[in-house]
């Protein structure tokens, strides 16, 4: 569905956009493109549309995301990146540019946004009304564990899987930065890892190379996060199924808890 919205001498298009976290629109005016993330209602955990404007504009210089226009806590307007969401298959073919992207987000300095895993996934449970019965011993377990000492401490994205990549004509760029903050790197490996599981060696050596590591070492420290991560997916779809009362979600929550 588009929306026309007319002012003194300008016809603008709004066009709402799918996806998961929801109601980001695209605008189109005589003034440019542009696309407007009004903060998620209900609220989820750690997003919070001030502080991607913020993040995003300590990243205005490098041409990794959006360029923030506007923002305050009710959302955000960013400038339009052009271009196809990546599928599957390409997302892996195009694997040495988004090691490159992620090699030029991880040289960045610290945002000050730090990502603690543990204290968000005791959120996510208080928040949802319905719990796996797998889940309070999983978090439980990790608790008990402690997150891992970072491999080394950079920004993240955090949220990087094909429909976050955009190709463009002589490049690949990244959208959908409301989970970014300063985490371990190897984090990072990890959440890219559960995009392409067939290919995550190759993720890990590639990027290892790129960052002179050892593709041994980030391995390791992979492994030792992928729990975290598979929880907090879990976490996430069994959330966002019970506040959206969304069968496709509610599925992807059964799928996820198979996995802890």
């Amino acid at each position: 569905m588009m929306q026309q919205v007319s002012g003194e001498g300008d016809r603008t298009s709004v066009i709402p956009l799918a996806g998961l976290t929801g109601h980001s629109q695209k605008i189109v005016s005589s003034h440019g493109t542009f696309i407007a993330r009004p903060a998620p209602q209900p609220a989820i955990p750690f997003v919070n549309r001030q502080r991607e404007f913020r993040l995003l504009r300590k990243l205005r210089a490098t041409d990794l995301a959006p360029q923030p226009i506007a923002g305050n806590r009710h959302g955000i307007v960013l400038s339009w990146f052009p271009g196809e969401a990546l599928d599957e298959a390409r997302f892996s073919q195009q694997r040495p540019q988004i090691v490159a992207l992620l090699q030029q987000l991880h040289r960045q300095p610290l945002t000050g946004y730090r990502l603690l895993l543990l204290p968000l996934l005791w959120r996510y449970w208080q928040l949802c009304p319905q719990r796996h019965h797998r889940w309070l011993r999983a978090l439980q377990r990790l608790t008990r564990q402690g997150e891992p000492q970072p491999l080394r401490l950079a920004p993240l994205h955090m949220d990087l899987h094909p429909g976050n990549v955009i190709q463009q004509a002589q490049s690949v760029r990244l959208i959908d930065w409301e989970y970014a903050a300063d985490g371990d790197v190897a984090l990072e490996l990890a959440a890219v890892g559960a995009s392409d599981p067939q290919h995550q060696a190759e993720w890990i050596k590639e990027y290892a190379a790129a960052m002179q590591l050892s593709a041994e070492q980030l391995a390791q420290q992979v492994r030792r996060w992928q729990p975290w991560l598979r929880l907090l997916m879990a976490s996430w779809y069994q959330l966002r199924a019970a506040q959206q009362d969304d069968a496709t979600l509610q599925q992807m929550a059964r799928q996820s808890w198979q996995q802890i």
